[in-house]
């Protein structure tokens, strides 16, 4: 029989036991780092931009001489000269002057306003007429409006997105800092498993979670390394994952983590290692483990592809991203219940829905059909004291990344 813990406290307990593991970290050029966690925080060292750039084309003015003009009373100013792209700009405008600037290039000095070039005239004497006020500040970007020297730009354990990419490539960053990717080893044990390419034959089905957790693992930052599939034997299983633990830094199990005959896991767990906890009050999830082999993390998840996909989001993939300084990156949303929701008294329970038209759509299944999650837009929890939820409660969301 098990003896659950809450998902809380088993959290409580990997935080206790696994909250100083670090990936370490390692430079990688800008072009790898893509999702990867900073190692440390990105300080400017320079100005972004280096000058005052213009923003459209058009004139660059002193916006008191051109204060008041209008259609009827134009602002007659002087040409002084033309920026060109890329290339530095010496002029410093005087009082009734103007200078042609593209979108992009340097303001002259003095210059404290841009008008743009519909709202102005050349009669092709030196003379430019102005239709348009334009306030100080106006179409302009002046020299650090974006970044400034000693401004920490990018914090450590942020992951990296594109847009992050293009922060760094604007500071000049041709290398970055970031976390190591943790390496975590996947296997799964079941004498009715085989591989997605084989075909199947009277009483198997294909492997599903070792994919699905690999994907998983790579989204939070982690180097998945699946093993292959096991059969339900533990001197075979216990060789494996012994093996295993010599090359990764956690080590995820789908199958045999129940009670049964041929449940070996917990067997091979206290034979390596240490078993901490073996039962989470979750639905689905029950027979969820959680151990430690050589100081390393090792989760024995349901073969329910479902129950082993919720374990891996609630418990393995926060401690993945800290181990990296990463923190979480869930995406909540509320809105009301479509339909109540009857839930099992004494578990905590999640359950897959659909968003649409603004409400929240309980999504129907039985244990064990993955497909429930691929056409979930993300979940909900009922908590494991609540009997169910009614039409039109509102809940909050949990959303997958798509």
């Amino acid at each position: 029989m098990l003896h659950v813990s809450s998902i809380a406290e088993v959290n409580d307990l990997i935080a206790q036991r696994f909250g100083e593991l670090s990936s370490g970290a390692e430079d990688v050029p800008l072009s790898q780092a893509l999702g990867r966690a900073l190692a440390a925080d990105v300080t400017a060292t320079e100005f972004v931009p280096n000058f005052n750039r213009s923003t459209v084309d058009g004139y660059a003015v002193i916006a008191a001489d051109v204060f008041g003009c209008s259609e009827s009373i134009p602002s007659l100013l002087t040409l002084a000269g033309e920026s060109h792209m890329g290339q530095p700009l010496t002029i410093q405008l005087q009082k009734g002057q103007c200078v042609y600037v593209p979108t992009g290039a340097e303001l002259p000095a003095n210059a404290d306003a841009m008008v743009m070039l519909e709202n102005a005239d050349d009669f092709h004497d030196g003379t430019i007429a102005i239709y348009k006020p334009a306030a100080p500040g106006a179409n302009l970007i002046y020299r650090g409006d974006d970044v400034k020297p000693g401004q920490v730009v990018l914090p450590a354990g942020l992951r990296l997105t594109a847009a992050d990419i293009g922060a760094l490539a604007a500071l000049g960053s041709t290398q970055v800092s970031v976390a190591r990717a943790p390496r975590v080893a996947i296997l799964s044990t079941g004498d009715e498993l085989v591989a997605a390419g084989q075909t199947l034959q009277a009483g198997q089905i294909r492997d599903v979670n070792a994919p699905m957790l690999a994907a998983a693992v790579s989204a939070a930052g982690g180097i998945p390394d699946p093993r292959g599939i096991l059969h339900d034997e533990q001197a075979v299983i216990q060789a494996a994952v012994d093996a295993a633990m010599d090359s990764c830094d956690m080590l995820l199990i789908s199958g045999g983590t129940s009670v049964g005959v041929k449940d070996a896991i917990p067997a091979v767990i206290s034979a390596l290692g240490e078993l901490l906890v073996h039962g989470v009050a979750a639905k689905p999830g029950k027979p969820t483990i959680l151990g430690e082999i050589r100081g390393k993390p090792v989760f024995g998840l349901p073969g329910n592809p479902v129950a082993a996909y919720f374990m891996f989001h609630m418990l393995a993939r926060p401690l993945l991203l800290r181990m990296q300084g990463a923190q979480t990156e869930d995406r909540h949303v509320s809105a009301p219940l479509a339909r109540a929701v009857s839930s099992n008294h004494g578990r905590e329970e999640f359950v897959p829905v659909a968003l649409s038209e603004e409400r929240v759509h309980p999504i129907a299944s039985k244990s064990g059909l993955i497909t429930t999650l691929a056409g979930a837009d993300g979940f909900i929890r009922i908590p494991r004291d609540c009997e169910g939820l009614s039409r039109d409660e509102l809940v909050e969301v949990t959303l997958f990344k798509r």
